[in-house]
């Protein structure tokens, strides 16, 4: 377990460095159905995308984007992470991917969602995470519902994703609604 961070029963997270930037974890962001729910897979990821990622989102303090990584295997499976992070006004994004497709329906995003929005509220003291997720992503709308995350709008034709446009729903969970 290298650069442990935060640890739950099946999962730890932790930081990520240089050497994870392989060609697996390029094409998580290369493959149509991991990143069917989110921004990327719209231009391919090449090696320096994700070097100008590493430089300019994983070392900033504004992100806190971790590594997500089986306990029993060791195996980097996804990037969990706190984005624009706003300090003066507690508040930051939170945002989850699963890249390696054997791990879906494991209850992993689960129990690391739920270590880095304690973390989130206990140790960066934000006062308020949000998310947002596709009209169609009945996955990250039962996350989201189980963390706790109250629905606070819908944002009309906001994504164009394969080929047609699709609201985004919006979260947002506050620290006193969060159950350990």
């Amino acid at each position: 377990m290298k650069y442990l961070f935060l640890a739950r029963d099946k999962i730890y997270l932790r930081a990520i460095d240089e050497s994870d930037l392989n060609h697996r974890y390029r094409e998580w962001f290369n493959d149509e159905e991991v990143c069917r729910y989110n921004s990327h897979h719209r231009f391919p990821n090449y090696d320096q995308n994700m070097q100008d990622y590493y430089d300019h989102v994983i070392q900033s303090r504004d992100h806190l984007v971790l590594a997500i990584c089986d306990k029993a295997t060791d195996t980097h499976v996804g990037n969990i992470a706190l984005e624009n992070i706003d300090s003066l006004n507690q508040n930051a994004e939170f945002a989850i991917l699963i890249g390696e497709k054997g791990f879906w329906g494991k209850g992993i995003g689960s129990e690391a969602a739920r270590l880095i929005l304690e973390h989130g509220f206990k140790e960066l003291n934000l006062h308020r995470i949000y998310c947002g997720t596709q009209s169609d992503n009945a996955a990250m709308q039962r996350l989201a519902g189980s963390l706790g995350f109250k629905e606070e709008g819908r944002l009309r034709d906001a994504i164009f994703k394969g080929g047609r446009y699709k609201d985004i729903i919006r979260y947002g969970l506050l620290r006193e609604e969060f159950k350990l």
